[in-house]
Order: C-alpha cells, then structure tokens, then sequence
C-alpha cells in the first residue's frame, strides 16, 4: 500500500519521498478553526455594540459600550493576519475574503451619512495592506527554501537524492519511531576503473548504476518502500521499510545487487562491478543516527575486507571489538580522566580583516605526546557515552583563557564552542552553561555556542526550549555547517539563532560553478532577510574571499587568514590587532 501511494501522479518513490520531507510545515487545522471561530465572534461583538448608547459603570466611571467595538475590531484584525502567519495559502484566502466582504456594508453606511464607519474602514484596509504584504514575503522566502531545498538534496552527477537527504529521512523514521533498515553500499575495486580507464568511464559507471538502482527503487520491484542516494564518490546508501522481517530487507537489498550482476557496456568498455552491502536495522541493532550509520558502515567494511563470495552483511556488536578501536577507546579514557584534553583557537575575522574572535577545537595527546585526530577521538568520547565531559573540559579551559583575555585587554571578541547533539539536549546543559560563565567570568554576549543542522531535525521542540533558556542569560547561537541538510529551512523562523555558519564543501565548489556561487548567495540573502549574520568556513583561497565580499558574507574562517592557534599564538595576535 505504501508503495503504491508513492506512485501517485507518475511521481517515482524518490521523488515523492523528497516532496514529503521538503513540505512546509504550517499550523494544524484547528489553528486555522479557532482563529477564523475569534475572528467571527470578534466581529459579531463589533456589530452588537458599534451602535449601542448603553452605559455600564466601571470603578465609579460611565463607560460606553460602544467602546468595545474598537477593541473586538482589533481582535478581528489580528484574527486575520494571524492566519496568514501560520495558515499559509488557505489563511490568506479566507482572510482576504472576510476584510473585503466588509467593505460594501462600510461604504453603504459612509455614503449614507454614517461618517463613524470610517475608522473602521480604513483599519480594515491597511490590514489588508499588511496581510498581502506578509503573504508575498512568505511566498518569496518558501521560493528561497524550494530551491536551496532542491540543490541540497539532489546529488550533482547521477541524480539520485544525496548523503543530506538520505539522513533527513533517517532522522525523520527515528522521530516517528518507524521500523527501517539502512545499507551502506561501496562499489568494490571502483578506483581500479578510474585509475586504468579513465574518469569519464567511472562516472559513465556510476550512472548506469544509479539508473538501475533508481528504477528498482521508484518502480517498487523490491517489493518494499525504498530510498536509494549516493553519499559521495563510490558509496551508496539505502533505506528499506515497508517489510515484514529481516529476510525481506536482505531480499530487497539481494535485488540491488544482483542488477549488478548484469555486465555493462561503457563507450565500448565491458565492464563488470559488485559492491558490498552492510546494514542495520532500526530499532534492531540502534536506535540512534549515529550508531545506526556507524553501525551499517562496520558492517560494509567487514564484508568489503573479508573478500568472500558474499556480499552482504547485518551488523554485529563483534564489529566494533576490533582492535583499533579499543586502542583509541582506552587512549580517550585516560586523556579525559587525567585532564589531558587541550584546545586550539582558530580566528573568525569580518571582511575587512577585524578580528571577531575565536571557535574552540578540542585537541588531545595521548600519554607518549602523540597527537590522536579528532576524527578518532570524538567518535570514541561519543561511542564511549563520554562526549559531555570532552565538551566540557574544552569550554572550561577555553573560556578562562578568553576570559582572561577579556579582562586584561577589554576586548569585545568572541568566543565560539561547539555543542554535541547528544550533550545539549541533556535536561542540565543549560545549567552547564551558566556555571561556565560564572567561573570564566566571559560575558555572555561574547559567548557563541555552536550547534549542528541535525538538532534542528531530530529534537526541534526540545532544542528550542533549550536554546531559549540560552538566549535569556544573553549568549549567541550559531547553525554549524549550514547546507549540509535542509529540513532545518523551515525552523530558521522558530529558533532563536543569531548566525549561520556555511559548510566548508559549499565553499570549496563556489567557484567552480555558477550555480555553487547562486547558492552560497541566496543562503547569505535569505540569512539577512531572517536578520541573521553569516560565516563562511573553510576559506583557503583569495577568489573565495573576494567572492565571498561580492555577495555579502559577514565573516570568514578558514586558512587564508588563520589556522587554529595555540593560547599563546591567539594571545599574541589579539595583542597585535590592538582590539
């Protein structure tokens, strides 16, 4: 039945299943019920006592009854432009409808010598005004969103939805607790087809297979509901619902791989390809984002490195024991138990090369001095359900030093931390917070706490709520690596943000393209039109900055101006910009 109501209209599944996460999310139906409900009893009041004489006694004072006509006009006028806010379309309507449907009654009762209509009629035509104004604004910024949406989602070369989309819809099947199963798909040996025929053919490659894979998947020949993407160079994703068993996702995903099977003839070229498959099924084997993409990827890599005649396999908790990361795992317990994790410092300027401040970058030495990236020691804090005390030695130390700074300096730079989704939604992070800056002694207006797109899409109530409690005590908010996702859109209006940071892969390709450079604009413009500064990572290169400048950015991060700084490094250069 699912599949076959997301065949509707000729639409394939793909393309129905984007549609339905991109859609807008406006104001339940009774909303809409109660509003117009007010607007007709405010209305029914006005006309009851417009002409009334009646006096009734309020603290010892006459009042007029007619008195109340004014206000319950009032009401009815923001009745009206409420439901054009949040009712989109259908309030605009109605609402259009109800103000002009007054005016002839209005202007019989002028022309009759009724001059105390007047008021009232041209309060209802500048709410008018005022409700045609809103609803193109609107309409501008969801013009804005449908294509920023669009790019986002749509991978450059094959066409299938992208890494972005895939996990907007994992993301929204864990918020609505909705049994599904993930598969990391790698084209095995690919680089080999790169390397002796060449990149054309790889791509050519990976286009037939997409088609193929596209076609399983908008058709429904799987016999399941599925979402098929392509995360980056020869990795795949896919999603499976809509099954009974575990037997049926290794079915449907048996289906992807046997077209494989078929061989394909590229510009002359016989080629041959398979790929290995390793999937995790919600709620099964994770209940989380992360753990469930960890999960998956394990389980390709495991397939992929015992190079058997089979090509698929369900994730297992023995994946995770090998010895690596039990190495890393150990290496993080005892930095963190023995206050061995640092922090870099990388500057933030605006366009004119003022410094604005700093973002914090945990950093971590293991017991011989070696350095350990942090894209193995973070996922091993997180896996290791430690993240929240890595978070928080690196605000604490990072804070009284910008503290510090601060007092002796009187500078009114910035300090940015960045803040796990998992750590900000525990119920004490504010608290948290508001003990740093007591103990830092950091003013909260030059404190920017740092968050992902993918808090606003797995706990939007529950972050607001938060983020709220963080705009009280005065500290900014900044969306991190903005246009790495897209259901966030729709929330810019909800929460309470002061800044968007623009994700450093949307740099790196501005000035490669057109339509890279169009679409770093128009998230800059739609920023400002929702009063929002902008930040763009990763800037390395000189034609970025000045692209950067032509369309307005506010500030940049990146290499050009600053790698990430040790204590004394930052201190020197913020004594050397004499701020």
């Amino acid at each position: 039945m699912a599949i076959k109501n997301d065949k509707k209209n000729g639409k394939g599944i793909l393309e129905k299943t984007l549609e339905r996460l991109a859609k807008r999310r406006k104001a339940p139906v009774y909303v809409f019920v109660l509003l117009l409900l007010l607007y007709l009893a405010s209305a029914i009041i006005v006309r009851l006592t417009a002409g009334s004489q009646d006096v009734v006694m309020l603290g010892g004072n006459p009042l007029y009854i007619y008195t109340f006509a004014g206000v319950f006009s009032s009401v009815s006028n923001l009745c009206v432009v409420l439901m054009v806010i949040f009712c989109g379309k259908l309030g605009y309507i109605i609402s259009v409808i109800v103000l002009l449907g007054q005016f002839p009654m209005m202007l019989v009762g002028i022309l009759h010598g009724n001059l105390s209509s007047l008021p009232g009629f041209f309060a209802n035509a500048l709410t008018l005004i005022v409700v045609v104004v809103i609803y193109l604004t609107n309409r501008k910024i969801e013009e804005y969103q449908h294509k920023m949406q669009e790019q986002a989602t749509t991978d450059v070369l094959t066409g299938l939805p992208n890494g972005f989309a895939s996990s907007a819809l994992i993301n929204e099947l864990i918020r609505r607790n909705s049994p599904f199963s993930n598969a990391t798909i790698n084209i095995n040996n690919f680089k080999i087809i790169n390397d002796t025929m060449g990149f054309e053919i790889g791509n050519k490659v990976l286009l037939e297979i997409s088609s193929k894979w596209r076609k399983i998947a908008d058709e429904g020949l799987s016999g399941t509901l599925d979402f098929v993407s392509r995360i980056n160079g020869d990795e795949f994703s896919l999603v499976v619902r809509g099954y009974d068993s575990i037997e049926d996702v290794e079915k449907t995903i048996k289906k992807y791989e046997s077209v494989l099977e078929e061989k394909m003839l590229i510009d002359g070229y016989e080629v041959f390809v398979n790929a290995s498959f390793g999937y995790a099924a919600f709620p099964l084997d994770a209940t989380e984002f992360d753990t469930l993409i960890n999960y998956s990827v394990a389980a390709m890599k495991e397939i992929k490195r015992i190079n058997s005649s089979e090509h698929i396999l369900r994730f297992t908790p023995e994946l995770l024991k090998d010895k690596k990361s039990l190495v890393i795992d150990n290496k993080v317990r005892y930095a963190l138990e023995n206050d061995m994790i640092g922090f870099n410092l990388q500057p933030q300027y605006d366009m004119s090369h003022k410094l604005r401040g700093f973002e914090a970058l945990a950093r971590m030495k293991d017991n011989e001095g070696n350095s350990i990236s942090p894209v193995e020691f973070i996922p091993a804090a997180e896996r290791l359900g430690m993240i929240d005390s890595l978070d928080l030695m690196v605000y604490r130390k990072s804070a009284i030093f910008i503290g510090e700074l601060i007092r002796e300096t009187g500078s009114d730079i910035t300090l940015s931390i960045n803040a796990s989704v998992k750590h900000l939604m525990k119920s004490g992070f504010a608290q948290e917070i508001r003990s740093l800056l007591e103990d830092s002694g950091i003013p909260p207006k030059q404190l920017e706490i740092e968050i992902t797109e993918s808090i606003l899409i797995e706990s939007a109530e529950k972050a607001a709520d938060c983020l709220n409690e963080l705009k009280d005590m005065g500290i900014r908010i900044a969306i991190d690596d903005f246009g790495t996702g897209y259901s966030s859109l729709s929330y810019l209006n909800s929460f309470p943000s002061d800044i968007l940071k623009i994700d450093k892969s949307f740099i790196d390709k501005m000035n490669d393209s057109d339509s890279s450079e169009k679409y770093v604009e128009a998230i800059i413009s739609l920023a400002h039109v929702l009063d929002l500064e902008v930040i763009a990572e990763g800037v390395e290169e000189p034609e970025q900055l000045k692209t950067l400048s032509n369309i307005h950015c506010d500030y940049i991060q990146g290499f050009i101006w600053g790698k990430p700084l040790t204590q004394d490094e930052a201190e020197k250069l913020l004594t050397e910009s004499g701020l």
